[in-house]
């Protein structure tokens, strides 16, 4: 009786047959096999080394998901989903090709199973070993036989992957081999000790107290001097290095901020040490002392003067934080009401250029108090722009993100949401310096515009809303029409 591995072998050269490679006019069924022995030299997985073998059916041929999955399993399907691109009917291929990528590396980047990224690996491989032959034959004329034919955007592709796969798979021969044709193709693209064998200090947070959580992960008191900061597993090695390059540009500059001495793995995700003795987050004394708000909502309007007091030039490099509020429009509540989407384009459009430096998340999750003194630790979203930019951020977490359920902001921050609406209030007074209740209102209202599409984007940006979200993006498109209709300007 055959097993699952010789008949994955016969079922894939009967659907692959008379199918050729592009560039040798090799037989299909090759690749998949070679495929299936790079992931042998990986795994002894026998549902991953199946899916190496049928990872093109449905891609290349009349084969379906449900037939892979009735003949070999639920998990092989699975692997095979997750090394399948959509396809545009519509489109031609060349003019997919980015979108298409895009999806599938979406796809890479939230997957639990480690199979995938096996599969991913052997299948980028078996690929870029072929064109690396080819490119060294043929030079930059293996471009134009290509259906993406932009070499820089070939090298994206596989820096991406490349990227994605690291933390889980950098110590295999497979990796170090995908690292050095890459380099090959894009000379410099990875530091050459990347495809050398190297081990991260590997670190656990298990019984390690949380005081603080943000959008790009959370942070453990390690010991009486370290906090480690766990990125999740949307975040590369690439993201990391980011952060903290970033990081030492915005101490230079005069922004208060702890500097991480090292890049560490935790379990699956990527980490950050940083010395910070005895100290935690404002959120942590907030929730310690909620009769102190006030003090702590004045410091953190400090802190925001003295970020919004550095200026920068777009030779910084800091991207433009108006372009972060556009993309909350297009990619949320455009969908929802292109009139008011037009118009609250027109409203963005008045916020008056601006060399202002720019945290892009700022709350008080992510600055610590260290000796009395606040210092920021989550630096990836510098920017430059009008400070509405900052405000709207703290309304957003403060106010909007409670209003439909109040245990968001509590789980979130650490304490009520009546206090985090408060501390809002607080701060607002401390930073505009003024008692001045209308202006206040004022200045509320355009940053509440700007908090509700915010929010639109993100529950687009999940995928299809269910019922309660639906609900949640009505609310918020009542509430920006009620805004925007009494609002000319969004600057303060």
């Amino acid at each position: 009786m055959m097993n699952r591995l010789e008949e994955a072998i016969i079922y894939a050269t009967i659907m692959h047959q008379g199918k050729i490679r592009k560039f040798r006019g090799s037989p299909y069924i090759l690749h998949p096999i070679e495929v299936a022995q790079i992931l042998s030299t990986i795994t002894d997985d026998e549902e991953v080394i199946t899916a190496g073998i049928l990872h093109d059916i449905v891609e290349a041929t009349d084969g379906t998901l449900e037939e892979i999955k009735k003949r070999f399993g639920e998990r092989v399907a699975l692997l095979v989903n997750s090394d399948s691109e959509l396809e545009y009917a519509e489109e031609e291929r060349s003019a997919s090709w980015k979108r298409r990528k895009e999806e599938s590396l979406l796809l890479l980047k939230n997957s639990q199973d480690i199979g995938v990224q096996m599969l991913w690996l052997a299948d980028t491989l078996s690929n870029i070993r072929s064109l690396a032959g080819i490119y060294s034959e043929r030079g930059d004329a293996l471009w134009e036989a290509l259906n993406q034919r932009d070499p820089d955007i070939q090298r994206w592709y596989y820096q991406s992957v490349a990227e994605l796969l690291e933390l889980q798979l950098n110590k295999t021969g497979a990796f170090k081999e995908l690292v050095k044709h890459i380099n090959f193709m894009w000379p410099g693209t990875f530091d050459s000790d990347k495809a050398r064998y190297k081990k991260y200090k590997e670190v656990s947070v298990e019984g390690c107290m949380l005081i603080g959580r943000g959008a790009k992960g959370e942070v453990y008191r390690y010991d009486d001097e370290l906090v480690i900061k766990v990125f999740n597993r949307r975040n590369t090695y690439h993201d990391v290095e980011r952060e903290i390059a970033l990081s030492r540009k915005a101490f230079v500059m005069g922004i208060p901020t702890a500097i991480s001495f090292g890049i560490v793995s935790v379990g699956n995700r990527y980490g950050a040490m940083y010395e910070l003795v005895d100290s935690d987050t404002i959120s942590k004394y907030i929730a310690a002392n909620p009769g102190q708000v006030e003090t702590y909502a004045k410091m953190m309007a400090e802190l925001a003067h003295t970020i919004h007091a550095i200026e920068v030039t777009p030779e910084d490099g800091f991207p433009d934080a108006a372009e972060k509020l556009r993309d909350y429009i297009r990619s949320g509540l455009e969908y929802d009401n292109e009139a008011l989407a037009e118009k609250c384009m027109r409203l963005v459009d008045t916020l008056p250029a601006a060399n202002t430096m720019i945290h892009g998340d700022f709350h008080t999750n992510n600055v610590f108090l260290q000796r009395g003194e606040p210092l920021l630790i989550d630096m990836d979203r510098l920017s430059m722009g009008h400070p509405m930019a900052e405000i709207c951020s703290l309304y957003y977490f403060y106010v909007v993100l409670g209003e439909d359920d109040p245990t968001v902001v509590e789980d979130f921050m650490g304490f009520s949401y009546d206090i985090a609406r408060q501390f809002f209030d607080l701060f607002l007074r401390y930073y505009l310096d003024t008692e001045d209740e209308s202006r206040l209102r004022d200045v509320k209202d355009k940053a509440a515009v700007l908090a509700y599409m915010r929010m639109i984007h993100r529950i687009r940006k999940k995928g299809k809303p269910s019922g309660k979200e639906k609900r949640a993006i009505e609310r918020c498109v009542e509430k920006i029409g009620e805004l925007a209709a009494r609002l000319d300007s969004l600057a303060f």
